[in-house]
Order: C-alpha cells, then structure tokens, then sequence
C-alpha cells in the first residue's frame, strides 16, 4: 500500500512538473508570437528590422562570405575601386574593403575582443548598452522606489555627468584608460547609464503607486521582490525601446571615437578608423575606402531607430 501511495505521488509530482513546464513553454511561445505580430503591424519597424538583420547575418558569417582577412594586403591592387576580385574595392594597403566592413560589424554585434586571442560573445556596442543597462536599471529601480537622500545625491551626480557634452565625456573616458574594445565598452556604459537610471526612476515613481504593488507590499513582500519582480517586468517595454536607441547612439561613438584614433587598435577593422583613412584619399578620386564605412554606420543605425520607432509607435497605439 506504501509502494502504490509513492507511486502514485511520483507520477503525479512528473504530471505537475510537465504541467509546468508545458506552461512555461506556452508563455514564451505566446511572448515570442505577441513580439512578432507588434513588429509585423508597422512597417518602418519591419524595414528596420530587415537592416538590423541583414548586418548581424553578415557578422556571423563573416569567415565565410570572404575569402581575404580583414589585415590581408594585396599589394597588386592598393586604393583599387570596386572589381570581380575586390567587390568594393581596396583601401591604400590593398585590403579588401569587404572584408573589413564585414569584420568591422563582427567587432560591433557579435564578437568583442578582450585580447588579441580571446574573444567573447556579444560585440562592443552591445557589452556597452548591456553594462549601462543593468548600472542604470538598478540605480534607477532603487531610486525610485527606496528615494531618500541617497538617491538625491545620486541623481545629482548624474545630472551633472549628462550636463557635460556626450562627445566630450567620451573623449575624456577613452583619452583617460586608453584605447581598447573593453575600454570602450567602459567608456559606452558610463556615458549611457545615467539616462538609463533617469528613465527606469521615472517609470518606478509611476508605477510603485499601482495596485499590484500596494497588493505586494501588504503580503509583506521585501522591497527587492516588489522591485524584481513587481516594477521592473512592468517597465521593460520602455527600458528595451531605449536599449535598441542606446545601441544606435553607441554605434556612431564607437565610429566617432575611431576616426578621432582613439577607438579599437590598428590593424582592428574599426569602421571610424576606415573612415578617417578613406577620406585622404577621396579628393583623389578614390572614395570607397570611406564611403563603404559611412553607409554601414549610417544604414546600421537608421536601421535599429526604424525598428525602435516602429515598436514605440505600436505600444503606444495598444496601450
């Protein structure tokens, strides 16, 4: 009888966890369908996203949609416009300019050098706006919802740093710890979390008076669940809307700070540092070593705004 009993508690415990997790399927399945058809309903978010995916694909398969290295030389062909053997040409070393536009994305979304052998996954732009976000959420989440003095003299702080000329704070940060992807990514955190922390404050202030809060708060729930698990779900459409602007914003500094020198080593596909080399050569009447990197800037960034746009516009129309 013992033997049946604790059976028939094993089979129903399997019962409840497949339950369980069949549920927890179903609603990132339905989380999953809820984000497509909201990027589906505006087209200059589907425009976005089609850019935003086009140079993502290309940075991941990058090996091997060349057959160059991005620091190759063909020194038959320097400052060479585009051609069946160089598609867009070369840059005043005879690399081919492919090759480097589509390394030089690898560095941005998908791949971030800490040194020259070791690589981890997620590129400059995206470490930068994660380390920001994550700073920025939680000085924001506990300003917001504990305030008191600390959180005055924090706000302060960071309303003094977002006084300071974004261009020049970055310049200041890089000149200061050296050029390096990590540097960067530092430099990209510390310029774009006190933005972040000014947005997730102001949406705690609002969403703290709610009464699923009120609710938790009489369970007895400690304020770091209320702020976990209560307020921060319920601000991330707004927090994710500025994460995908933010990493637009740190692409066009990682290009500023690489036609300043001050961005990924030489010979690093950089995509600013291509620029500033391409442009002695234009009057010349060799524009490709600059004109291929200023459109990739310019179409990966118009692209993640398209597709932040599109998704503002469409939860704003639901809510």
């Amino acid at each position: 009888m013992t033997e049946q009993t604790e059976l028939k508690t094993d089979h129903q415990k399997i019962d409840t966890d497949a339950a369980e997790s069949e549920g927890g399927f179903q609603r990132f399945y339905r989380r999953v369908a809820a984000a497509v058809r909201l990027v589906r309903s505006s087209k200059i978010a589907v425009i976005g996203l089609v850019i935003v995916s086009f140079w993502v694909i290309v940075a991941i398969f990058a090996p091997w949609l060349t057959p160059y290295s991005p620091t190759a030389q063909d020194w038959e062909a320097p400052g060479e416009g585009p051609s069946w053997k160089h598609p867009l040409g070369t840059d005043e070393l005879g690399r081919d300019l492919w090759s480097r536009l589509i390394y030089g994305a690898r560095v941005v979304l998908v791949l971030l050098p800490v040194t020259e052998t070791i690589w981890i996954p997620g590129g400059t732009a995206i470490w930068g706006v994660l380390v920001s976000l994550i700073v920025g959420a939680a000085l924001g989440l506990m300003g917001g919802y504990i305030g008191g003095w600390p959180d005055e003299i924090v706000m302060r702080f960071l309303d003094a740093m977002m006084s300071i000329p974004v261009i020049l704070l970055y310049l200041i940060i890089v000149a200061s710890i050296g050029a390096s992807a990590i540097n960067v990514v530092i430099a990209i955190a510390i310029v774009g979390a006190p933005g972040i922390a000014r947005l997730v404050r102001g949406l705690t202030l609002d969403i703290r008076t709610r009464d699923y809060v009120g609710a938790a708060v009489t369970r007895g729930e400690s304020a770091w669940y209320i702020m976990l698990m209560e307020i921060l779900p319920n601000a991330r459409g707004p927090v994710i809307i500025d994460a995908m602007l933010r990493v637009g914003y740190a692409i066009f500094a990682m290009g500023t700070l690489g036609f300043l020198g001050l961005g990924l080593p030489p010979p690093s596909p950089d995509w600013g540092s291509m620029v500033a080399k391409g442009r002695e050569f234009i009057m010349m009447g060799s524009p490709w070593a600059a004109l291929w990197p200023s459109l990739a800037i310019a179409s990966l960034v118009v692209g993640l705004n398209f597709l932040a746009d599109g998704l503002r516009e469409e939860m704003n129309r639901y809510q």
